[in-house]
Protein backbone atom coordinates (compact mmCIF):
# COMPACT_ATOMS: atom_id res chain seq x y z
CA UNK A 1 0.00 0.00 0.00
CA UNK A 2 2.64 2.51 -1.07
CA UNK A 3 1.89 5.70 -2.23
CA UNK A 4 3.49 5.60 -5.36
CA UNK A 5 1.75 2.16 -6.47
CA UNK A 6 -0.28 2.28 -9.69
CA UNK A 7 -3.89 2.79 -10.14
CA UNK A 8 -5.50 -0.70 -10.07
CA UNK A 9 -7.63 -1.98 -12.86
CA UNK A 10 -10.33 -4.04 -11.34
CA UNK A 11 -10.51 -7.69 -12.71
CA UNK A 12 -11.63 -9.58 -9.73
CA UNK A 13 -14.26 -12.52 -10.41
CA UNK A 14 -16.54 -12.14 -7.38
CA UNK A 15 -17.01 -16.04 -7.17
CA UNK A 16 -12.62 -15.91 -6.68
CA UNK A 17 -11.18 -16.64 -3.25
CA UNK A 18 -10.52 -12.78 -3.51
CA UNK A 19 -13.51 -11.66 -4.53
CA UNK A 20 -15.22 -13.61 -1.63
CA UNK A 21 -12.76 -11.91 0.55
CA UNK A 22 -13.40 -7.96 -0.85
CA UNK A 23 -17.09 -8.46 0.08
CA UNK A 24 -16.51 -9.52 2.95
CA UNK A 25 -14.58 -6.84 4.04
CA UNK A 26 -16.82 -4.42 2.87
CA UNK A 27 -19.85 -5.74 4.47
CA UNK A 28 -17.88 -5.65 7.82
CA UNK A 29 -17.22 -1.93 7.08
CA UNK A 30 -20.46 -0.95 6.30
CA UNK A 31 -22.34 -2.74 8.61
CA UNK A 32 -19.99 -1.21 11.75
CA UNK A 33 -21.40 2.20 10.30
CA UNK A 34 -25.14 0.89 9.91
CA UNK A 35 -25.48 -1.19 13.18
CA UNK A 36 -24.67 1.81 15.30
CA UNK A 37 -26.86 4.37 13.26
CA UNK A 38 -29.60 2.07 14.28
CA UNK A 39 -28.67 0.33 17.78
CA UNK A 40 -27.66 3.46 19.70
CA UNK A 41 -30.99 5.03 19.84
CA UNK A 42 -32.24 1.98 21.66
CA UNK A 43 -29.78 2.56 24.64
CA UNK A 44 -30.52 5.74 24.80
CA UNK A 45 -32.71 5.81 27.94
CA UNK A 46 -29.74 3.11 29.98
CA UNK A 47 -27.25 5.68 28.74
CA UNK A 48 -28.91 8.59 30.61
CA UNK A 49 -29.91 6.81 33.66
CA UNK A 50 -26.61 5.16 33.82
CA UNK A 51 -24.97 8.43 33.79
CA UNK A 52 -27.17 10.33 34.81
CA UNK A 53 -27.64 12.98 31.99
CA UNK A 54 -30.50 14.97 30.69
CA UNK A 55 -32.40 15.05 28.04
CA UNK A 56 -29.88 17.66 25.88
CA UNK A 57 -27.47 14.83 26.35
CA UNK A 58 -28.81 12.32 24.98
CA UNK A 59 -29.76 14.73 21.57
CA UNK A 60 -25.73 14.89 21.98
CA UNK A 61 -25.27 11.41 21.79
CA UNK A 62 -26.86 11.12 18.67
CA UNK A 63 -25.91 14.20 16.89
CA UNK A 64 -22.06 14.48 17.55
CA UNK A 65 -22.18 11.33 15.49
CA UNK A 66 -24.40 12.60 12.96
CA UNK A 67 -22.51 16.41 12.79
CA UNK A 68 -19.13 15.13 12.10
CA UNK A 69 -20.00 12.10 9.90
CA UNK A 70 -22.70 14.90 7.39
CA UNK A 71 -20.17 17.43 7.69
CA UNK A 72 -17.20 15.07 6.63
CA UNK A 73 -18.97 12.70 4.20
CA UNK A 74 -17.88 14.70 0.64
CA UNK A 75 -14.06 14.91 2.12
CA UNK A 76 -14.17 11.13 2.82
CA UNK A 77 -14.89 10.31 -0.57
CA UNK A 78 -12.56 12.86 -2.11
CA UNK A 79 -9.47 11.24 0.12
CA UNK A 80 -10.29 8.23 -1.04
CA UNK A 81 -10.30 9.04 -4.82
CA UNK A 82 -7.03 10.71 -4.29
CA UNK A 83 -5.25 8.62 -1.79
CA UNK A 84 -6.09 5.48 -2.26
CA UNK A 85 -9.56 3.78 -1.31
CA UNK A 86 -8.08 0.67 0.53
CA UNK A 87 -6.21 2.84 2.97
CA UNK A 88 -8.77 5.96 3.91
CA UNK A 89 -11.74 2.63 4.35
CA UNK A 90 -8.96 0.92 6.82
CA UNK A 91 -8.44 4.31 8.06
CA UNK A 92 -11.73 4.53 8.94
CA UNK A 93 -12.15 1.59 10.37
CA UNK A 94 -9.54 1.93 12.61
CA UNK A 95 -10.80 5.45 13.56
CA UNK A 96 -13.93 4.60 14.30
CA UNK A 97 -12.84 1.83 16.23
CA UNK A 98 -11.10 3.71 18.35
CA UNK A 99 -13.78 6.11 18.72
CA UNK A 100 -16.28 3.04 19.37
CA UNK A 101 -13.63 1.99 22.27
CA UNK A 102 -13.69 5.40 24.11
CA UNK A 103 -17.30 5.35 24.04
CA UNK A 104 -17.51 2.06 25.57
CA UNK A 105 -15.52 3.09 28.11
CA UNK A 106 -16.54 6.59 28.65
CA UNK A 107 -17.07 8.26 32.20
CA UNK A 108 -19.39 10.81 31.94
CA UNK A 109 -21.37 12.20 29.58
CA UNK A 110 -18.84 15.06 28.31
CA UNK A 111 -16.31 12.14 27.13
CA UNK A 112 -19.22 9.72 25.42
CA UNK A 113 -20.40 13.11 23.72
CA UNK A 114 -17.39 13.82 22.59
CA UNK A 115 -16.18 10.19 21.39
CA UNK A 116 -19.39 10.27 19.58
CA UNK A 117 -18.16 13.02 17.52
CA UNK A 118 -14.35 11.14 16.76
CA UNK A 119 -16.58 8.18 15.85
CA UNK A 120 -18.45 9.90 12.97
CA UNK A 121 -15.31 11.16 11.63
CA UNK A 122 -13.81 7.40 11.19
CA UNK A 123 -18.04 7.05 9.91
CA UNK A 124 -16.97 9.86 7.12
CA UNK A 125 -14.06 7.83 6.29
CA UNK A 126 -15.20 4.35 5.79
CA UNK A 127 -18.56 4.89 4.69
CA UNK A 128 -18.28 6.26 0.94
CA UNK A 129 -15.14 4.04 1.01
CA UNK A 130 -17.19 0.43 1.57
CA UNK A 131 -19.54 0.75 -1.68
CA UNK A 132 -15.76 2.49 -3.65
CA UNK A 133 -13.97 -0.65 -2.82
CA UNK A 134 -16.28 -2.76 -4.84
CA UNK A 135 -16.46 -0.45 -7.74
CA UNK A 136 -12.61 -0.30 -7.69
CA UNK A 137 -11.65 -3.99 -7.43
CA UNK A 138 -14.58 -6.37 -8.99
CA UNK A 139 -14.59 -6.54 -13.02
CA UNK A 140 -17.51 -4.88 -14.32
CA UNK A 141 -19.33 -8.01 -15.37
CA UNK A 142 -19.62 -8.97 -11.77
CA UNK A 143 -19.82 -5.67 -10.25
CA UNK A 144 -23.65 -5.58 -10.26
CA UNK A 145 -24.23 -8.66 -8.38
CA UNK A 146 -21.17 -7.72 -6.00
CA UNK A 147 -23.25 -4.52 -5.21
CA UNK A 148 -26.57 -6.42 -4.94
CA UNK A 149 -25.52 -8.94 -2.28
CA UNK A 150 -23.68 -6.06 -0.63
CA UNK A 151 -26.67 -4.46 0.08
CA UNK A 152 -28.55 -7.49 0.81
CA UNK A 153 -26.53 -8.56 3.25
CA UNK A 154 -26.29 -4.55 4.67
CA UNK A 155 -30.09 -5.48 5.03
CA UNK A 156 -30.08 -8.07 6.93
CA UNK A 157 -27.62 -6.17 9.19
CA UNK A 158 -29.96 -2.98 9.47
CA UNK A 159 -32.87 -5.72 10.41
CA UNK A 160 -30.80 -6.88 12.93
CA UNK A 161 -29.40 -3.88 14.37
CA UNK A 162 -32.14 -2.57 17.05
CA UNK A 163 -33.11 -6.40 18.01
CA UNK A 164 -29.33 -7.06 18.61
CA UNK A 165 -28.91 -3.46 20.20
CA UNK A 166 -31.71 -4.51 22.72
CA UNK A 167 -30.37 -7.51 23.29
CA UNK A 168 -26.80 -5.99 24.44
CA UNK A 169 -28.76 -3.13 26.65
CA UNK A 170 -30.85 -5.49 28.58
CA UNK A 171 -27.86 -8.27 29.22
CA UNK A 172 -24.50 -7.06 29.35
CA UNK A 173 -25.23 -3.17 28.97
CA UNK A 174 -25.24 -0.40 26.96
CA UNK A 175 -21.64 0.11 26.91
CA UNK A 176 -21.18 -3.15 24.92
CA UNK A 177 -23.75 -1.54 21.87
CA UNK A 178 -19.82 0.72 21.48
CA UNK A 179 -17.47 -2.10 22.52
CA UNK A 180 -19.08 -4.43 19.76
CA UNK A 181 -17.63 -2.56 17.08
CA UNK A 182 -13.99 -3.40 18.18
CA UNK A 183 -13.69 -7.22 17.38
CA UNK A 184 -15.43 -6.91 14.29
CA UNK A 185 -12.66 -3.66 13.14
CA UNK A 186 -10.55 -6.43 14.54
CA UNK A 187 -11.35 -8.55 11.52
CA UNK A 188 -12.43 -6.28 9.39
CA UNK A 189 -8.72 -4.58 8.65
CA UNK A 190 -6.18 -7.70 8.73
CA UNK A 191 -8.96 -9.28 5.67
CA UNK A 192 -8.86 -6.04 3.73
CA UNK A 193 -4.81 -5.38 4.12
CA UNK A 194 -4.15 -8.75 2.98
CA UNK A 195 -6.89 -9.22 -0.10
CA UNK A 196 -8.39 -5.76 -1.20
CA UNK A 197 -6.10 -4.29 -3.51
CA UNK A 198 -5.87 -0.55 -3.60
CA UNK A 199 -7.44 1.68 -6.31
CA UNK A 200 -7.61 5.63 -6.82
CA UNK A 201 -8.89 7.67 -9.12
CA UNK A 202 -5.97 9.09 -11.50
CA UNK A 203 -7.56 12.13 -12.33
CA UNK A 204 -8.23 13.00 -8.63
CA UNK A 205 -6.31 16.05 -7.21
CA UNK A 206 -4.75 16.64 -3.81
CA UNK A 207 -7.12 19.69 -3.55
CA UNK A 208 -9.88 19.51 -0.62
CA UNK A 209 -12.46 21.97 0.21
CA UNK A 210 -11.35 22.22 3.80
CA UNK A 211 -12.93 25.70 3.88
CA UNK A 212 -16.59 24.41 2.47
CA UNK A 213 -15.91 21.21 4.63
CA UNK A 214 -15.33 23.40 8.39
CA UNK A 215 -17.74 26.18 7.17
CA UNK A 216 -20.47 23.94 6.37
CA UNK A 217 -19.86 21.88 9.74
CA UNK A 218 -19.10 24.79 11.97
CA UNK A 219 -22.47 26.06 10.83
CA UNK A 220 -24.49 22.85 11.92
CA UNK A 221 -23.17 22.36 14.89
CA UNK A 222 -23.60 26.31 16.12
CA UNK A 223 -27.34 26.33 15.14
CA UNK A 224 -28.00 22.41 16.62
CA UNK A 225 -26.17 23.72 20.04
CA UNK A 226 -28.47 26.81 19.34
CA UNK A 227 -31.58 24.40 18.80
CA UNK A 228 -30.66 21.76 22.16
CA UNK A 229 -29.96 24.74 24.55
CA UNK A 230 -32.67 26.79 23.63
CA UNK A 231 -34.74 25.76 26.84
CA UNK A 232 -32.14 26.94 29.07
CA UNK A 233 -32.40 30.74 27.74
CA UNK A 234 -29.04 30.94 28.08
CA UNK A 235 -27.18 34.19 25.94
CA UNK A 236 -25.08 31.90 24.05
CA UNK A 237 -28.02 30.42 22.32
CA UNK A 238 -29.05 33.70 20.42
CA UNK A 239 -24.85 33.88 19.93
CA UNK A 240 -24.77 30.34 18.46
CA UNK A 241 -27.77 31.18 15.94
CA UNK A 242 -26.10 34.03 14.41
CA UNK A 243 -23.09 32.52 14.21
CA UNK A 244 -24.51 29.80 12.67
CA UNK A 245 -26.29 31.41 10.23
CA UNK A 246 -23.89 33.33 9.47
CA UNK A 247 -21.23 30.53 8.77
CA UNK A 248 -23.89 28.94 6.34
CA UNK A 249 -24.08 32.23 4.47
CA UNK A 250 -20.07 31.76 4.16
CA UNK A 251 -20.00 28.53 3.39
CA UNK A 252 -22.48 29.39 0.15
CA UNK A 253 -20.23 32.44 -1.19
CA UNK A 254 -16.98 30.07 -0.75
CA UNK A 255 -18.64 27.57 -2.67
CA UNK A 256 -19.97 29.32 -5.64
CA UNK A 257 -16.26 31.15 -5.74
CA UNK A 258 -14.16 27.87 -5.32
CA UNK A 259 -12.78 26.15 -8.28
CA UNK A 260 -13.17 22.73 -7.02
CA UNK A 261 -15.95 23.17 -4.39
CA UNK A 262 -17.14 20.58 -1.90
CA UNK A 263 -21.14 21.37 -3.34
CA UNK A 264 -20.59 22.45 -6.89
CA UNK A 265 -23.72 25.04 -6.60
CA UNK A 266 -24.11 24.73 -10.28
CA UNK A 267 -25.25 21.10 -9.69
CA UNK A 268 -28.34 22.50 -8.39
CA UNK A 269 -29.06 24.33 -11.76
CA UNK A 270 -31.12 20.65 -12.45
CA UNK A 271 -34.58 21.30 -11.57
CA UNK A 272 -34.99 17.36 -10.54
CA UNK A 273 -32.11 17.42 -8.43
CA UNK A 274 -32.87 20.29 -6.48
CA UNK A 275 -36.85 19.49 -5.76
CA UNK A 276 -35.78 15.87 -4.46
CA UNK A 277 -33.52 16.81 -2.12
CA UNK A 278 -35.78 19.06 -0.66
CA UNK A 279 -37.98 16.21 -0.40
CA UNK A 280 -35.06 14.70 1.33
CA UNK A 281 -34.28 17.20 3.77
CA UNK A 282 -38.37 17.21 4.65
CA UNK A 283 -38.72 12.98 4.76
CA UNK A 284 -35.25 12.21 6.44
CA UNK A 285 -35.91 14.90 9.43
CA UNK A 286 -39.42 13.58 9.74
CA UNK A 287 -37.58 9.97 10.13
CA UNK A 288 -34.21 11.21 12.37
CA UNK A 289 -36.98 12.62 15.12
CA UNK A 290 -39.38 10.22 14.82
CA UNK A 291 -36.47 6.91 15.54
CA UNK A 292 -35.13 9.33 18.32
CA UNK A 293 -38.07 9.63 20.17
CA UNK A 294 -39.68 6.42 19.58
CA UNK A 295 -37.22 4.40 21.38
CA UNK A 296 -37.97 6.55 24.33
CA UNK A 297 -41.98 6.56 24.34
CA UNK A 298 -41.77 2.16 24.09
CA UNK A 299 -39.85 2.41 26.99
CA UNK A 300 -40.48 5.06 28.93
CA UNK A 301 -44.32 5.37 28.51
CA UNK A 302 -45.41 2.07 27.11
CA UNK A 303 -42.95 -0.17 29.49
CA UNK A 304 -41.03 -2.34 26.61
CA UNK A 305 -37.35 -3.64 27.31
CA UNK A 306 -34.40 -2.14 25.24
CA UNK A 307 -34.88 -5.37 23.69
CA UNK A 308 -38.82 -5.43 23.07
CA UNK A 309 -38.32 -1.63 22.00
CA UNK A 310 -35.77 -2.93 19.17
CA UNK A 311 -38.00 -5.54 18.00
CA UNK A 312 -40.73 -3.35 17.45
CA UNK A 313 -39.06 -1.59 14.77
CA UNK A 314 -38.23 -4.66 12.77
CA UNK A 315 -40.90 -4.76 10.56
CA UNK A 316 -40.13 -1.50 9.28
CA UNK A 317 -37.07 -2.62 8.25
CA UNK A 318 -37.76 -6.09 6.85
CA UNK A 319 -40.38 -4.39 4.35
CA UNK A 320 -37.76 -2.44 2.66
CA UNK A 321 -35.76 -5.12 2.46
CA UNK A 322 -38.52 -7.69 1.26
CA UNK A 323 -40.38 -4.89 -1.23
CA UNK A 324 -37.61 -2.12 -2.16
CA UNK A 325 -36.20 -3.71 -4.83
CA UNK A 326 -39.87 -4.27 -6.56
CA UNK A 327 -40.84 -0.74 -5.42
CA UNK A 328 -37.22 0.61 -7.30
CA UNK A 329 -38.95 -1.11 -10.47
CA UNK A 330 -42.12 0.18 -10.12
CA UNK A 331 -40.74 3.54 -9.96
CA UNK A 332 -38.98 3.32 -12.61
CA UNK A 333 -42.09 2.38 -14.80
CA UNK A 334 -44.36 5.04 -13.57
CA UNK A 335 -42.05 7.88 -13.09
CA UNK A 336 -41.27 9.04 -9.72
CA UNK A 337 -43.54 11.92 -8.99
CA UNK A 338 -46.40 9.58 -7.55
CA UNK A 339 -44.07 7.09 -5.48
CA UNK A 340 -42.00 10.55 -3.99
CA UNK A 341 -45.99 11.76 -3.48
CA UNK A 342 -48.03 8.58 -2.10
CA UNK A 343 -45.01 7.41 -0.05
CA UNK A 344 -44.54 10.62 2.43
CA UNK A 345 -47.98 10.62 2.96
CA UNK A 346 -48.33 7.04 3.92
CA UNK A 347 -45.29 7.74 6.68
CA UNK A 348 -47.15 10.34 7.72
CA UNK A 349 -50.04 7.83 8.46
CA UNK A 350 -47.88 5.92 10.08
CA UNK A 351 -46.32 8.57 12.50
CA UNK A 352 -50.06 9.60 13.62
CA UNK A 353 -50.87 6.00 14.32
CA UNK A 354 -47.61 5.48 16.50
CA UNK A 355 -50.17 8.03 18.52
CA UNK A 356 -51.68 5.05 19.88
CA UNK A 357 -48.73 4.03 21.46
CA UNK A 358 -49.68 4.99 25.42
CA UNK A 359 -49.30 3.42 28.95
CA UNK A 360 -49.21 -0.34 28.54
CA UNK A 361 -49.31 -0.75 24.97
CA UNK A 362 -50.11 -3.55 23.07
CA UNK A 363 -47.93 -4.36 20.42
CA UNK A 364 -50.41 -6.32 18.08
CA UNK A 365 -53.29 -3.52 18.07
CA UNK A 366 -51.24 -0.46 19.24
CA UNK A 367 -47.55 -0.88 17.62
CA UNK A 368 -48.12 -3.21 14.39
CA UNK A 369 -49.97 -1.37 12.60
CA UNK A 370 -48.33 1.98 12.53
CA UNK A 371 -45.18 0.32 11.49
CA UNK A 372 -46.50 -1.65 9.14
CA UNK A 373 -48.01 1.37 7.30
CA UNK A 374 -44.65 3.75 8.33
CA UNK A 375 -42.52 0.46 6.21
CA UNK A 376 -44.70 0.65 3.36
CA UNK A 377 -44.48 4.23 3.13
CA UNK A 378 -40.92 3.78 3.59
CA UNK A 379 -40.85 1.12 0.71
CA UNK A 380 -42.96 3.23 -1.48
CA UNK A 381 -40.41 6.35 -1.19
CA UNK A 382 -36.71 5.27 -0.68
CA UNK A 383 -35.53 3.07 -3.80
CA UNK A 384 -37.87 6.06 -6.48
CA UNK A 385 -36.03 8.75 -4.32
CA UNK A 386 -32.28 7.60 -5.15
CA UNK A 387 -33.05 6.68 -8.46
CA UNK A 388 -34.27 9.63 -8.99
CA UNK A 389 -31.30 11.52 -7.37
CA UNK A 390 -29.05 9.77 -9.78
CA UNK A 391 -31.32 10.23 -12.90
CA UNK A 392 -31.28 14.02 -12.90
CA UNK A 393 -27.62 14.64 -13.33
CA UNK A 394 -24.88 13.61 -15.87
CA UNK A 395 -23.68 9.90 -15.10
CA UNK A 396 -20.86 11.51 -14.39
CA UNK A 397 -21.75 13.37 -11.14
CA UNK A 398 -23.67 10.56 -9.82
CA UNK A 399 -21.43 9.54 -7.42
CA UNK A 400 -21.37 13.48 -6.13
CA UNK A 401 -24.82 13.64 -6.37
CA UNK A 402 -25.40 10.76 -4.15
CA UNK A 403 -23.28 12.27 -2.01
CA UNK A 404 -25.02 15.62 -1.96
CA UNK A 405 -28.04 13.75 -1.36
CA UNK A 406 -26.64 11.43 1.63
CA UNK A 407 -25.41 14.26 3.13
CA UNK A 408 -28.43 16.43 3.21
CA UNK A 409 -30.77 13.30 4.71
CA UNK A 410 -28.04 13.26 7.84
CA UNK A 411 -27.99 17.06 8.43
CA UNK A 412 -32.01 17.33 7.67
CA UNK A 413 -31.81 14.36 10.58
CA UNK A 414 -29.26 15.85 12.82
CA UNK A 415 -31.39 19.19 13.02
CA UNK A 416 -34.34 17.27 13.44
CA UNK A 417 -32.99 15.55 16.62
CA UNK A 418 -32.18 18.87 17.90
CA UNK A 419 -35.36 20.93 17.03
CA UNK A 420 -38.45 18.45 17.63
CA UNK A 421 -37.64 17.90 21.40
CA UNK A 422 -37.68 22.09 21.61
CA UNK A 423 -40.94 21.97 19.26
CA UNK A 424 -42.99 19.61 21.53
CA UNK A 425 -42.37 21.43 24.61
CA UNK A 426 -39.93 18.67 25.82
CA UNK A 427 -38.22 19.84 28.74
CA UNK A 428 -34.64 18.40 30.29
CA UNK A 429 -36.45 15.56 32.38
CA UNK A 430 -38.97 14.76 30.65
CA UNK A 431 -38.23 11.70 29.75
CA UNK A 432 -37.59 10.37 33.02
CA UNK A 433 -41.31 11.10 33.28
CA UNK A 434 -43.83 8.69 31.91
CA UNK A 435 -46.52 11.03 31.32
CA UNK A 436 -44.73 14.39 30.62
CA UNK A 437 -43.10 12.51 27.63
CA UNK A 438 -46.51 10.55 26.35
CA UNK A 439 -48.05 14.50 26.47
CA UNK A 440 -44.85 15.79 25.15
CA UNK A 441 -44.44 12.18 21.96
CA UNK A 442 -47.95 13.21 21.17
CA UNK A 443 -47.22 16.90 20.40
CA UNK A 444 -44.07 15.62 18.62
CA UNK A 445 -45.79 13.43 16.18
CA UNK A 446 -47.54 16.16 14.51
CA UNK A 447 -44.55 17.84 13.53
CA UNK A 448 -43.09 14.57 12.07
CA UNK A 449 -46.36 13.94 9.71
CA UNK A 450 -46.50 17.88 9.14
CA UNK A 451 -42.75 17.54 7.56
CA UNK A 452 -43.99 14.66 5.64
CA UNK A 453 -46.53 16.09 4.47
CA UNK A 454 -44.42 19.18 2.86
CA UNK A 455 -42.31 16.59 1.17
CA UNK A 456 -45.40 15.39 -0.40
CA UNK A 457 -46.15 18.46 -1.95
CA UNK A 458 -43.26 19.58 -3.07
CA UNK A 459 -42.74 16.14 -4.69
CA UNK A 460 -46.19 16.53 -6.21
CA UNK A 461 -45.86 20.36 -7.42
CA UNK A 462 -42.10 20.09 -8.94
CA UNK A 463 -40.84 16.41 -9.57
CA UNK A 464 -42.21 16.39 -13.12
CA UNK A 465 -39.87 14.16 -15.26
CA UNK A 466 -40.56 10.48 -16.67
CA UNK A 467 -39.23 7.29 -15.33
CA UNK A 468 -35.34 7.30 -15.42
CA UNK A 469 -34.25 5.27 -18.93
CA UNK A 470 -31.82 3.70 -17.45
CA UNK A 471 -31.97 1.59 -14.03
CA UNK A 472 -29.96 2.55 -10.65
CA UNK A 473 -27.51 0.36 -9.31
CA UNK A 474 -28.93 -2.69 -6.89
CA UNK A 475 -28.25 -0.70 -3.72
CA UNK A 476 -30.51 1.78 -4.83
CA UNK A 477 -33.32 -0.68 -4.50
CA UNK A 478 -32.53 -2.91 -1.87
CA UNK A 479 -30.18 -0.96 0.85
CA UNK A 480 -32.32 -0.33 4.07
CA UNK A 481 -32.28 3.11 4.31
CA UNK A 482 -33.49 4.29 7.06
CA UNK A 483 -31.43 7.11 8.03
CA UNK A 484 -29.81 8.24 4.81
CA UNK A 485 -30.24 7.21 1.06
CA UNK A 486 -27.78 4.62 0.32
CA UNK A 487 -24.66 5.92 -0.94
CA UNK A 488 -23.33 5.96 -5.11
CA UNK A 489 -19.53 6.07 -6.24
CA UNK A 490 -18.61 7.42 -9.51
CA UNK A 491 -19.12 4.81 -12.27
CA UNK A 492 -15.65 2.76 -13.29
CA UNK A 493 -15.47 0.86 -16.23
CA UNK A 494 -13.53 -1.99 -16.51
Amino acid sequence: MTADAEPYVPDVRLASARGRWILLTTVLGSTMAMLDSTVVNVALPRIGEDLDADLAVLQWTVNAYLLTLAGLILVGGALGDRFGRRRIFVLGVVWFAVGSLLCGLAPNAGVLVAARALQGVGGALLTPGSLALIQGSIRAADRGRAVGLWSGLGGVGAAVGPFLGGWLVDGPGWRWVFLLNVPVAALCVPVALRHVPESRDPQAHGRFDVAGAALGAGSLALITYALIEAPTGSPSVIVAAVGGILLGIAFVLVERRRADPMVPPGIFASRQFTAVNLVTLCVYAAFGGFFFLIVLQLQVVAGYSALGAGAALLPTTVLMLLLSARSGEFGERIGPRIPLTVGPLLCAAGMLLMLRIGPQASYVADVLPAMVVLGMGMVTLVAPLTATVLSSVDPGRAGLASGINNAAARAAGLLAVAALPLLAGMGPESYRSATQFDAAFGRAMPWCAGALLVGAVVAWTTVRSPAPEAACHPQCQMHCALVSPPLEPPERRG
